[in-house]
């Protein structure tokens, strides 16, 4: 808190706009990520998901996240397709229905998953 007539200092301006900004994880557009809504479970960790370019791509839950995250139908993911093939992917992220409505109400889901509606 900074006394009465000084100007706060550049950390804390800087703190809140980053607190503003980033409550959420966004995909990285730069490494290919994109978002995704998950349709259906196939079983031994792999999931069909439809992405946002249009694809319905068969995706696989990497090992670090098996045991900690559970992944249902109709959650919103982050993808990372593979290089070498298009048609599969890895999940990299799984967003809770509270962070989904958060993206939806600030406009950042493309039309094509947006399930939240």
């Amino acid at each position: 808190m900074t006394p009465p007539g000084e100007e706060p200092s550049t950390n804390q301006e800087n703190f809140n706009v980053e607190e503003n900004i980033g409550r959420v994880i966004l995909p990285n557009k730069r490494k290919g990520e994109m978002f995704g809504i998950v349709e259906k479970l196939s079983g031994g960790s792999h999931l069909s998901v439809m992405c946002e370019d249009g694809f319905t791509r068969v995706t696989r839950i990497p090992g670090k996240m098996k045991k900690r995250m559970w992944i249902r139908e109709k959650d919103l993911v982050i993808v990372k397709p593979w290089q070498f093939q298009n048609e599969k992917a890895d999940i990299v992220f799984r967003y809770t229905q509270t962070q989904g409505n958060y993206l939806r109400r600030n406009h950042a889901l493309p039309e094509i998953i947006n399930l939240f509606k």
